[in-house]
Parts: C-alpha cells; structure tokens; sequence
C-alpha cells in the first residue's frame, strides 16, 4: 500500500502550509480552501484521513463534517477538527456532527503528528 492521503481543509493558507510542511514527508495531500470544495475533492480522492477547519467561508467544518459523514467515500473516514474554535461547546458541536477528533489552534506540531499517526496507522 502507499502513503495514506490526507485532505487538509483550511480557509488559511499559513494553517495549510504549516500541516504540509509537517505531514508531507510521511502523507499523501490534497486540499480545499472552503467547505463546498472539501466535498468536491473528498468525493474524487477518497482520503484515509480529513484535517478540517471550522470556520470558513460558503460553509462552516461543522456541515462539512456531517456531509462527509453521510457520504460513501467518507462515513466511515477519520475527520480531525483543526480550528481556534476550542471551547467545550464547538467541541461538543463536532463531536455532534461526526468528528473523530479535535485540534486546537495555534497546534504543536508533534501533537498534529501524533493525532494523524494514531488514525492511520491503527
């Protein structure tokens, strides 16, 4: 098997740069800078695991995350919220709609390694 794809979703092209510059040594990635094109490339790649942020324009991580839940290519895949939104109640919102797990920004990137390793490599 190859490397596992990770899509990573941000409206922030600093966030987006910073997940590469962790993660592309050892991942596959795509990405999508809103929510509308998150679905469109979820759909085309199918990646084993989803880097998802929460506040975007045209639509929010939280719908995202409940439409690639109800979706063949992403019921059953990984979806790591990675937002500034870490209070109890968008946590317990993500959790809601499908998330597996969530990220706080400003992250570690030893903390974003880890959470992606122990999705993938279970």
């Amino acid at each position: 098997m190859g490397q596992a794809k990770i899509l990573l979703v941000d409206d922030s092209k600093t966030t987006l740069f910073m997940e590469e510059m962790i993660l592309k040594a050892d991942y596959a990635l795509v990405r999508a800078s809103d929510g509308e094109e998150a679905l469109v490339v979820a759909a085309a790649e199918r990646p084993d695991l989803v880097l998802l942020d929460v506040v975007m324009p045209k639509m929010d991580g939280f719908e995202v995350c409940r439409r690639l839940r109800d979706s063949e290519a992403c019921k059953e895949t990984p979806i790591i919220m990675v937002t500034t939104r870490g209070e109890a109640e968008n946590m317990e919102k993500g959790y809601a709609n499908g998330c597996s797990d969530y990220i706080a920004k400003p992250f570690k990137s030893l903390e974003l390694l880890t959470k992606v390793k122990n999705y993938l490599e279970q």
